[in-house]
């Protein structure tokens, strides 16, 4: 029942799209980056920058190439690409609100499609090779893009909130405008390839990856389908997702040994996360 699925997951492995595996942490090629802890409302937002977190898939441009967020090439078409600096930039591969999967399935091919990329947008939020702090890295990366003047490559719009319940206001009407949520930086952190305050985001609610480990049966209306996942947290902590499946993803489940991204709302006492919600399979 599961050898096709077995087979496509050997596919994405090889093609370096799946993450699951030791051997990708460990990639001498992936590109170094800032990366975001959740917040807690325990900063000072006056020294943070706003900005919009867009569903799409992280991607480097190493000034020659764009690379996922684990060094594999992304095969852009040339066009797409024609004409950008020679530095670094650091962005989102996005297709719009609510189309994820879109912008995913366009990275995920070994081919370029044409057709998928003319929806496209970079969406860019940092400049790497920089050595001043993101105040000073919002002015260039501005300076930068507009000197380029290409449509599909968008700098990321930065801006200041008075108070939390600004900030609140904001992702509200982020939200029901069809972003996911946002981001704050620190303006005068400096780039810096750490998890680290320096970098927040901001969502109505928690996510995190797991690696599904087993397929259970479903029952009454998914009988012959898929009833649940149960994947597992990195440290071993087992659990199961039973909800937020299409009927299609319930006939063909994200394989055993993918990567899945859940939804949830903080965690019980055993750790296990409360409301877990299966949100998509990661294949950036």
């Amino acid at each position: 029942m599961h050898e096709p699925r077995f087979r496509r997951r050997a596919i994405l492995v090889a093609l370096g799209l799946l993450p699951c595996l030791p051997a990708r942490a460990a990639d001498a090629f992936a590109p170094s980056l800032m990366l975001a802890k959740v917040y807690r409302g325990d900063v000072r937002l006056a020294d943070y920058w706003v900005s919009e977190k867009y569903d799409g898939v992280r991607s480097y441009w190493d000034g020659q190439q764009l690379l996922t967020r684990f060094g594999k090439p992304i095969a852009a078409p040339p066009w797409f690409t024609a004409g950008w600096p020679g530095q670094a930039l650091d962005g989102e591969l996005w297709a719009g609100h609510g189309r994820f999967d879109a912008a995913q399935s366009a990275v995920a091919r070994d081919t370029a499609d044409d057709a998928a990329w003319r929806g496209m947008r970079y969406m860019v939020f940092d400049l790497p090779g920089h050595p001043g702090p993101f105040d000073e890295r919002i002015a260039a990366l501005n300076k930068l893009l507009t000197e380029l003047g290409i449509a599909w490559v968008q700098a990321v719009e930065q801006r200041k909130v008075a108070d939390r319940r600004a900030l609140q206001a904001l992702l509200k009407a982020t939200v029901n405008a069809g972003g996911e949520g946002l981001m704050l930086h620190r303006g005068d952190s400096l780039y810096r390839a750490e998890r680290s305050d320096d970098l927040l985001k901001l969502k109505p609610y928690e996510d995190a990856d797991a690696t599904v480990v087993a397929h259970l049966p479903g029952k009454g209306k998914y009988a012959g389908m898929l009833g649940a996942l149960v994947v597992e947290k990195p440290g071993g902590l087992q659990f199961s997702l039973g909800s937020g499946f299409s009927d299609a993803q319930r006939r063909d489940p994200p394989p055993i040994g993918s990567q899945v991204t859940y939804r949830y709302v903080g965690l019980h006492a055993s750790g296990v996360p409360r409301f877990a919600t299966f949100l998509r399979v990661r294949l950036d």
